[in-house]
């Protein structure tokens, strides 16, 4: 598999009949193994999915650090073939709204999953909208494990959330003792397909993988294993949603991602973008912004 897998990377740069040659490759695995990779890799450069950066600035920033934030976003500069998004304390999201260069877009990192009614303390995504904000970050890894949100309440958010006309960052990933445990596929799977039975439509979702393990911890998932996660969450897509969903949409990837390890973690296939916790407080989130670009 792993040979098949090294074939089918290349095989854009070949002809059919090439590859038959120089692999010694039967046309019956070909036809049932590679075509369909090959395909799929074709697909995905002509689809183009838009690098996707997300800054989560969680619960930190007064005006004055904003400031500074929104400074050094302003001096830039950020690569215009990227989609840049800040996730912003709620209390400050009208006034970020009015600050941010144009290139930058504000985004809730919570919404509950109903219009309005009497939830204290909660916010709703019509409220959202209602004051310019186009974007909401949902199912994030602290609000799983901090504030006890499962898997069907986020996607219940997130489906009311697109109802509402809000574009999502869904965020899913595994704990350290499940990934120790072999179990990583088996939740992020799970995550996913909560999100799945609830929607229509992922047109306005960007999916985020975060391992747990790995968040405002110091360690990253190594590209490779970044990757390799990013490609079974397409396989699944293609198997259990759509093809053509697997192709589109931009899986992210969250987990202590700095200046230092974006440049590589951006030269995997399929990882098309960040979504940056620490480092986006500080100026490094430009070169993070640039990554691909480097």
């Amino acid at each position: 598999m792993l040979a098949i897998r090294i074939v089918s990377t290349n095989a854009i740069y070949v002809t059919r009949s090439e590859l038959l040659l120089r692999y010694s490759i039967s046309h019956r695995v070909y036809r049932r193994l590679i075509a369909p990779q090959v395909s799929r890799d074709v697909q995905t450069r002509k689809m183009g999915r838009r690098f996707f950066v997300g800054g989560n600035w969680k619960m930190n920033g007064t005006k004055s650090e904003i400031g500074d934030i929104v400074a050094f976003l302003k001096t830039g500069p950020l690569d215009p073939n990227v989609e840049v998004v800040v996730g912003v304390p709620s209390i400050y999201l009208t006034y970020v709204t009015s600050i941010v260069p144009s290139n930058v877009s504000v985004s809730a990192q919570n919404a509950y999953k109903v219009p309005k009614g009497a939830f204290t303390g909660e916010i709703s995504p019509a409220m959202l909208l209602d004051n310019g904000v186009p974007w909401v970050i949902l199912g994030h890894s602290e609000r799983r494990n901090v504030f006890g949100e499962t898997d069907e309440l986020i996607a219940e958010k997130v489906a009311h959330a697109l109802e509402a006309g809000l574009k999502v960052i869904a965020c899913i990933g595994e704990k350290l003792e499940e990934r120790e445990a072999g179990k990583t596929e088996e939740v992020v799977y799970r995550q996913t397909k909560a999100i799945a039975d609830k929607i229509k439509s992922w047109d306005n979702v960007v999916l985020a993988y975060e391992p747990v393990w790995a968040i405002g911890t110091g360690k990253t998932a190594s590209p490779q294993q970044a990757q390799e996660v990013h490609d079974k969450l397409r396989e699944w897509l293609s198997k259990n949603v759509k093809s053509d969903v697997a192709q589109t949409l931009r899986i992210i990837y969250g987990g202590s991602v700095t200046a230092a390890n974006a440049k590589d973690l951006a030269k995997e296939k399929d990882i098309d973008g960040f979504l940056v916790g620490g480092a986006s407080l500080k100026p490094e989130f430009v070169q993070i912004v640039n990554a691909r670009a480097c």
